[in-house]
């Protein structure tokens, strides 16, 4: 990669963590191409010239943040902690995650526009993932070997599918979220695994 080449993608780099920052606090609506450029220290067309327009921005912004978040969990399923202690891990970092994002940036996942992008990303990177984590809380007898991979999946996609309800993204609601993230991990446990 040359000069240039290294000069684009900083460029690239700065309006998507720029559209990132103001996405998450504002949601996608409100802010304009004319506010990601100047957090960004570029012009609205060199914007426009990298991306097409504020939905394609989105698209990548949403794709980079989910495989972001995807590295991490994978990561500690790689790691050596034990895996009760993973999915104690996986739980805070999603309610911690879930925490930085408004309302209004939850709000324009649900948008029909990005469903796609949202399935192609749980289909062929998170569930698999998924699927990993519950094959090693298998092997290590923390999830029920009975269970078959078919039931989880349904579970796991019943779940994917209850939490892109729009009105579960309302403050009021935040708090029942988290705790159906926790019921959907503990659900497979039975109960949180105490440290003695």
């Amino acid at each position: 990669m040359d000069g240039y080449q290294r000069r684009t993608e900083k460029k690239k780099e700065n309006i998507r963590n720029a559209a990132f920052e103001l996405f998450k606090v504002y949601g996608v609506e409100k802010v304009s191409i004319a506010e990601i450029a100047k957090k960004a220290n570029v012009s609205p067309v060199t914007i426009y010239n990298y991306f097409g327009n504020k939905d394609e921005l989105f698209k990548e912004v949403l794709s980079e943040y989910m495989n972001n978040e995807l590295d991490q969990y994978m990561e500690l399923l790689h790691s050596d902690l034990p895996f009760p202690k993973k999915l104690e891990k996986m739980v805070f970092n999603k309610t911690e995650a879930a925490k930085t994002l408004s309302s209004d940036f939850l709000k324009g996942i649900t948008d029909p526009s990005l469903q796609e992008v949202i399935e192609d990303f749980a289909n062929n990177k998170a569930i698999p993932l998924m699927m990993e984590m519950i094959e090693q809380g298998k092997a290590e007898g923390y999830v029920n070997p009975y269970l078959s991979t078919n039931a989880i999946l349904i579970y796991i996609h019943t779940f994917s599918e209850m939490t892109q309800r729009p009105e579960l993204f309302s403050n009021t609601h935040m708090n029942e979220l988290l705790d159906l993230s926790n019921l959907f991990f503990y659900g497979l446990l039975g109960q949180p695994v105490k440290d003695s």
